[in-house]
């Protein structure tokens, strides 16, 4: 298999869907003679034409609009937020249009569109620009929301996001653009609703998600140094959740730590917790415990920042207290 960047698996996947189906166009502020944000984009103009790649004015709430408008006629439009801090001038048309649409047309309109961008913190992009929302948009019925770690799963899932017939809302790791692993070449689906154990373990399990995984992943190597044999599970998927993996996960370990990068009031990590508890509470040896970004808006200062997010020496902390190694 190709070693290539996240950026480019979601590149490959795009112009893949785009050439097999001509249903299918990407749209967004500087999606194709700038190519993109972060280049996500690149080429796709030059091969697809300024019909099917489609550069819109900086109006989020309007081009959304636009892209579920195509969606409800028989096109599948990617919907391109330059980040999802912006997406909230847009969020009538993804919560109130958009999900809702199959159900308040009783099944006869479908909105198979996909609204996609970078999500969470970066490096000092201060507090307006380094959020995390996954918990609200899987709060709301009618939309899927995905969150890929790895370039691999970045190609399989946004190839299954395209190809699905509701809304999906596609966050991608501002961090993770420039990561490198290998991607399969070609056909290439991963099931949206399925977690994935990124690393197999025996006495405490890591769930994680997104930019987390590598946290929980490094955290599971230093951990092993100290004889604790972690497990990783990444959700990828945040709706519809894999309660089957997580559940058969924590029923093997006994104990689990949720990491998550956004904030921990009604975070994505207290609904893991509650399925694990009311599903599987007599497996437990210990609470379960969650490791979340500080419940403070994201500092511009750099150090102040560093100390807001989940790292591994929380997570290490984390599973030491569900072990009953430190109080």
């Amino acid at each position: 298999m190709a070693v290539i960047t996240y950026r480019d698996a979601l590149n490959q996947a795009i112009r893949e869907e785009m050439r097999l189906d001509p249903s299918v166009f990407l749209m967004g502020e500087e999606v194709g003679v700038y190519q993109g944000a972060y280049k996500v984009s690149r080429g796709l103009l030059d091969e697809f034409g300024p019909m099917r790649v489609v550069d819109t004015p900086i109006t989020e709430l309007g081009f959304a609009g636009v892209g579920v408008g195509a969606a409800m006629v028989g096109l599948r439009p990617i919907v391109e937020f330059m980040t999802w801090n912006f997406a909230l001038l847009a969020i009538d048309q993804v919560v109130n249009t958009a999900a809702k649409m199959r159900y308040m047309s009783g099944g006869q309109i479908s909105v198979p569109a996909v609204f996609r961008g970078p999500g969470g913190s970066a490096l000092q992009l201060a507090a307006q620009h380094s959020q995390a929302f996954e918990s609200w948009y899987a709060h709301i019925p009618g939309l899927k929301v995905v969150m890929p770690a790895t370039p691999a799963d970045a190609k399989g899932l946004l190839k299954s996001a395209i190809r699905d017939e509701d809304p999906v809302v596609f966050i991608e790791g501002e961090m993770l653009y420039n990561t490198k692993g290998e991607v399969p070449e070609g056909e290439y689906l991963t099931p949206i609703g399925v977690a994935d154990v990124k690393r197999a373990g025996t006495d405490v399990t890591l769930i994680c998600h997104s930019k987390t995984v590598s946290v929980a992943l490094k955290a599971a190597e230093q951990l092993a140094a100290d004889g604790i044999d972690a497990e990783v599970v990444d959700l990828r998927t945040i709706r519809p959740l894999d309660h089957e993996t997580v559940l058969a996960s924590v029923s093997k370990t006994h104990r689990a730590v949720v990491v998550e990068e956004g904030w921990s009031f009604a975070g994505v990590g207290a609904q893991v917790v509650d399925v694990i508890q009311r599903e599987i509470f007599d497996e437990l040896d210990s609470p379960v415990l969650r490791v979340t970004g500080a419940d403070v808006p994201m500092p511009y200062n750099k150090h102040l920042e560093k100390a807001s997010k989940a790292d591994p020496p929380k997570v290490i902390a984390a599973v030491k207290r569900v072990m009953y190694l430190e109080s």
